[in-house]
């Protein structure tokens, strides 16, 4: 094994998982990968074209196979999109060694966050974006559970949840 192991932030969406994530890459030297920013890459459309045109489920197979191309990396901050670590094969190929750290938010706290952008969202894309991010954080719960750290983003300010990720990534 060559380096340290790579950092997968997950959280709902308005966790702050590419804002820390670039950071803290930005700090240890380390590459950034968000993974709907390099599907939109990759695919040349955006998430939500995606998500319209081919469904949720194409979407979570691409996320499935950038997962896998990234077995093995070391010393990388990597952001997969809110509903990834529900996909417990995906999950499964990086991790170990790749650590998980769940960035909590409460969907109340995320949907003001994210304000007029949340309708940009595919899955938040409702008349209630409120009610959709419950339903996201329940039906995910479980899984952020099984992370190997948890970082209260409510609590602790973005510049200490920076550096504590930081801190985690560098072990």
């Amino acid at each position: 094994m060559t380096g340290r192991s790579a950092v997968i932030l997950v959280g709902l969406p308005g966790s702050g998982k590419t804002t820390v994530g670039r950071a803290v890459a930005d700090l240890l030297g380390w590459p950034f990968i968000d993974f709907d920013e390099e599907i939109e890459r990759r695919e040349n459309t955006t998430i939500a074209e995606i998500f319209q045109t081919r469904g949720e489920s194409a979407f979570r197979k691409l996320e499935a196979q950038l997962s896998s191309e990234l077995v093995g990396r070391h010393e990388a901050i990597l952001a997969p999109g809110g509903g990834w670590i529900t996909q417990a094969a995906a999950a499964a190929l990086l991790r170990p060694p790749a650590r998980i750290i769940y960035l909590r938010v409460s969907p109340e706290v995320a949907v003001a966050r994210l304000g007029d952008k949340a309708q940009l969202r595919p899955l938040l894309r409702s008349e209630n974006p409120l009610a959709s991010l419950r339903r996201l954080y329940d039906e995910r719960r479980l899984a952020y559970s099984e992370a190997d750290l948890e970082l209260d983003t409510e609590v602790i300010d973005l510049h200490e949840v920076i550096s504590r990720v930081r801190q985690f990534a560098d072990l």
